[in-house]
């Protein structure tokens, strides 16, 4: 560990005496806080902050450590951290080159960023320190975390998302991780710039979208299903109506008539939830152009598949599957699962019916997105899916191409305008 990273350079060679000494200023700012009466909670950051390098300053002068005075400014503001902050966290937090935060347990802290996962040297104390910076996450959001409730899933206040599980669930201690809500969301040219898909891959999605076809996203965890979602949303026309459905409101739509709609998680007493399910079917009762929802993932996949049959076209959502096919099959199972009685060929015909293009997108090994399929849904022949692949991505070559055939769907056989077919 670089103890320069955190502006110390007296002697302390390991990250233990480091973390020792920060816990030790620790106790004894919570001693100090106790005796003078001071209510942190309701002081802004900079008072505290003044508080806190005034205490540090004379604890360091009575233990005579050698700290110069930017070490000791530095020290100050991560006890301010500790105090007001979320520890460790803080600096991450605040990182916007940073997308995922990962603590497991209070020695181990990683980071996403580019599509990749690094290690940091940043540490928590103990377990109790993890623990206490959870609650202080949670504390602002109404939800808690104790033996009872060992799991917790919410949003933050900027939109991100914090995952909490502790012991005994959790065998190496209190885990969290956070999925960190982009300011700046990413648009189609930053996509282009990065290699998603190319200019004609994105010609022919926008005419997709245009002409209000049914779209899916399909792809893993972290490939990037919200964030394409989200831009092929702005390819929607400025006059239509569309209403949002989402667990965790993580969409960012420019769109002016735009109704944001997101479910609600049970109470402490176990009452209160509304599902997807119930937020579908009243958002058919709110005349929308368009329903976008956030992610396929429960008994709402029956209501959705109907509102696809019975003219809301131009329905858009993601689905967790490893290929077309694979989502296909979870869009399946979800139906069997909300209860569908009819008959396996009616359901996919059904399926068939509904949606006309899936994209999948994946994340490579190298922490790249790529867009490596477009297949449009055909219909159902000797009870099996016809599809239909209109552009690919060979990873050998590092290319995107087209499979040169035309799409069956009425809505996409005159899409010459917009795309060259190879």
């Amino acid at each position: 560990m670089d103890l320069h990273l955190y502006g110390f350079d007296y002697g302390l060679k390991q990250a233990e005496d480091y973390q020792e000494l920060k816990f030790q200023l620790h106790r004894h700012l919570i001693i100090e806080i106790e005796h003078d009466h001071v209510g942190l909670l309701d002081m802004p950051r900079d008072q505290i902050a003044e508080y806190v390098r005034d205490k540090v300053a004379r604890y360091i002068a009575e233990k005579r450590l050698p700290i110069s005075g930017y070490d000791l400014e530095n020290l100050g503001e991560e006890i301010v951290d500790e105090l007001a902050g979320y520890g460790p966290l803080e600096s991450l937090i605040k990182d916007d080159h940073i997308n995922d935060i990962l603590v497991n347990g209070p020695r181990r802290i990683y980071i996403e960023r580019d599509g990749r996962l690094e290690n940091t040297t940043l540490r928590f104390i103990d377990d109790e320190h993890v623990l206490r910076v959870i609650r202080r996450i949670l504390s602002h959001l109404g939800r808690r975390i104790d033996e009872a409730s060992p799991m917790v899933d919410a949003r933050l206040p900027d939109g991100s998302r914090v995952n909490a599980i502790i012991p005994p669930l959790a065998l190496n201690g209190p885990c969290l991780s956070i999925r960190k809500f982009r300011k700046q969301p990413l648009l189609e040219g930053d996509l282009l710039q990065l290699g998603t898909f190319d200019a004609d891959m994105l010609a022919f999605l926008t005419a997709t979208v245009e002409r209000r076809c049914n779209i899916i996203v399909s792809g893993g965890t972290g490939a990037g299903k919200t964030t394409l979602l989200n831009v092929l949303s702005r390819f929607i026309p400025p006059t239509e109506r569309i209403v949002t459905i989402e667990d965790a409101a993580e969409l960012q739509l420019e769109n002016e008539h735009v109704v944001r709609l997101e479910t609600r998680p049970q109470n402490m007493d176990g009452a209160g939830e509304i599902t997807a399910r119930e937020l579908v079917r009243n958002t058919l009762r709110m005349r929308p152009d368009r329903i976008v929802l956030g992610e396929v993932r429960g008994e709402e996949v029956m209501d959705v598949l109907q509102a696809m049959n019975t003219g809301h076209d131009g329905c858009m959502s993601t689905v967790h599957a490893n290929s077309p096919e694979d989502a296909m099959l979870r869009f399946e199972m979800l139906a069997g699962l909300a209860g569908f009685q009819g008959a396996e060929n009616t359901l996919r015909k059904m399926i068939a019916a509904a949606i006309e293009l899936v994209i999948q997108i994946s994340r490579l090994p190298n922490g790249q997105r790529k867009v490596i399929s477009i297949t449009e849904i055909v219909g159902v022949r000797d009870g099996q899916f016809v599809m239909n692949e209109l552009y690919s991505y060979d990873a050998s070559g590092n290319r995107f191409s087209s499979a040169g055939v035309q799409p069956c769907n009425r809505k996409l056989r005159d899409l010459a305008a917009y795309v060259k077919w190879q």
